[in-house]
């Protein structure tokens, strides 16, 4: 195998190339950086040509070099099938339990507190990926909101990737996805599939009314109007380079009003100076 290709099979069919040349992996690098903002290092070669020569099958298109013909003639579908092969979405209810603990503690509060007059609350899931974060956002918001009270709550939930809004809003998961919900509130808020869906659990309808999933892609236009009292953009800005996070962070400022919050994953921290935002508890930043 040479240090210029990597080869993912033998025996391929005649007339098939199956080779990731230099010159394809770097185009198909710049495509997704400047469509996306995600920064594909020589490390994710091999992901690069596994995930995408399943996609050369479907389309039953001979090689890489052709595809990337394909990339520069084709409108923005094939641009989203190509953005929706290489995103990975990793996720999981509850996941970062912090974050959760802390909305029920104070940010929720806060929030409350801040829109007495108004009754409106509105939070973000950025990157929401199969669902998880958001419904986990739900379920904390329904269990801590004000007995009796009426508010206008609403949770917005985005990701680039289109095939797995999709299936996020439907509810719809497999027991051993649920290990981060306690009994507790497995009984409260899923429902037990039966029969065919034996081995399924369904996000309750409330829930699920809570929620909005919408595709976005961050390096795009926003098309929101309005601020949001917490946004959680967890384990997205690591795909970016340190400019482009630095420009997200601030788009998110923007967005917050004083002392909203920017939740962040375990991994990430903000640079100081990015936005006038400051860290007020473990990857949690307050809008200042």
């Amino acid at each position: 195998m040479s240090a210029s290709s990597i080869h993912l099979f033998s025996g391929a069919p005649s007339g098939v190339d199956l080779e990731l040349r230099d010159a394809e992996f770097l185009f198909i690098s710049h495509v997704i950086a400047e469509n996306a903002g995600i920064v594909l290092g020589p490390s994710k070669r091999q992901l690069v040509q596994g995930r995408l020569a399943r996609r050369l099958r479907e389309l039953g298109v001979p090689s890489f070099a052709a595809y990337c013909d394909m990339l520069r003639d084709s409108g923005p579908e094939e641009l989203v099938a190509l953005i929706n092969a290489l995103t990975t979405n990793v996720t999981a209810f509850f996941r970062e339990i912090h974050h959760f603990e802390a909305m029920a503690e104070w940010m929720l509060p806060e929030a409350l507190a801040r829109n007495a007059r108004t009754r409106r609350i509105r939070i973000w899931s950025a990157g929401c990926s199969s669902g998880e974060e958001p419904y986990s956002i739900a379920m904390t918001v329904a269990e801590n909101l004000p007995q009796g009270e009426k508010w206008d709550l609403k949770i917005l939930a985005t990701d680039i990737d289109s095939n797995v809004l999709a299936s996020a809003s439907q509810g719809l998961y497999p027991v051993d996805r649920l290990s981060g919900i306690s009994d507790g509130r497995r009984q409260r808020w899923l429902v037990k599939g039966a029969g065919r869906n034996v081995g399924w659990a369904k996000v309750r309808d409330d829930v699920r009314a809570m929620v909005t999933f919408k595709p976005l892609n961050l390096m795009g236009e926003w098309p929101m109007r309005g601020g949001f009292d917490i946004i959680f953009c967890r384990n997205v800005m690591i795909y970016f380079d340190q400019p482009t996070r630095d420009k997200l962070v601030h788009r998110y400022s923007t967005l917050l009003p004083e002392g909203g919050c920017l939740c962040v994953g375990h991994s990430e921290s903000i640079h100081a100076g990015t936005a006038p935002v400051r860290l007020v508890s473990r990857t949690i930043y307050r809008k200042t």
